[in-house]
């Protein structure tokens, strides 16, 4: 039977430590946004626009993909590394690190596994920073709408115009960093999980930590991570052959597994304390 350890343990390890560093610029982030929380309008117009983007990415030429993606990633490294470091001099080296670094990968190793893992890795960065960041935009009712929608968004992108592969292949071919992109162990083979996936997943898991408590935030973190692991394990031994498939799908059924468990807990505990 093959089965895969490195993306879930992967995604756990991400997810983790964007609970954490959320908690720790909290507070400097609210500052900057001024309190700001997305309403139920503007999560619809912002799941439409992430459709719409998706959609252009597979019309736009290549050289500004990368110009667009580039800046974006380097704007919000500036920015991230400020928060942590309260010195903008200092601030100013990861994204002056990232562009070289990137140049370096495209122009030089092409397909190489050294350039998927160094993608890879900042991938993870990227996707710590966006959801440390933009946390604080949303409530957990928004949280539940935003997943409900993205999935919807994703199933339609995928299944139906197929955009979402042709977007995600175009910039996996243009060496963006817009997936972890692992090879599995201990079975032989690569795995692949994109940004909007992990992004969704710590936004569930964050506010899930501030409804119902760090333990619960945790334990959605472990659900989801197990969730993609069961995934992984379906699709390495059935040998489906899809071109692509919503993870969106696996992070909700994983966010929805942690939660059940989180409430018979509660049950367990009431009637504990009922029964003594």
């Amino acid at each position: 039977m093959r089965i895969d350890v490195s993306l879930p343990l992967s995604l756990f390890l991400i997810l983790t430590l964007s609970l954490l560093l959320s908690g720790k610029i909290k507070r400097k982030v609210e500052a900057i946004l001024g309190g700001k929380k997305l309403s139920v309008r503007e999560i619809f117009f912002t799941v439409i626009f992430m459709g719409i983007m998706v959609s252009l990415i597979v019309l736009m030429p290549n050289y500004a993909i990368q110009i667009l993606f580039i800046a974006a990633y380097s704007y919000m490294l500036l920015i991230f590394m400020y928060l942590l470091s309260n010195k903008m001099f200092l601030a100013f080296i990861p994204p002056a690190i990232f562009i070289v670094t990137y140049l370096m990968v495209y122009m030089l190793m092409g397909e190489s596994p050294t350039a998927n893992v160094i993608m890879s890795v900042f991938a993870s960065i990227f996707a710590i920073m966006i959801i440390a960041y933009l946390n604080s935009l949303f409530s957990w009712k928004i949280a539940i709408l935003f997943a409900a929608l993205l999935t919807a968004m994703d199933i339609i992108q995928v299944f139906i115009t197929a955009h979402m592969v042709e977007a995600a292949n175009k910039m996996v071919t243009l060496r963006l960093p817009i997936a972890i992109f692992l090879p599995t162990f201990p079975s032989v083979g690569y795995a692949v999980l994109g940004l909007g996936d992990i992004f969704l997943s710590g936004i569930l898991s964050i506010q899930a930590a501030n409804k119902y408590g760090w333990k619960t935030g945790f334990l959605v973190i472990a659900s989801i991570s197990v969730s993609l692991f069961i995934f992984e394990v379906i699709i390495f031994n059935l040998e489906l052959n899809l071109n692509g498939f919503p993870a969106t799908i696996i992070v909700l059924l994983g966010c929805l597994l942690g939660l059940s468990v989180h409430s018979l807990q509660i049950r367990i505990q009431q009637k504990l304390q009922k029964n003594g």
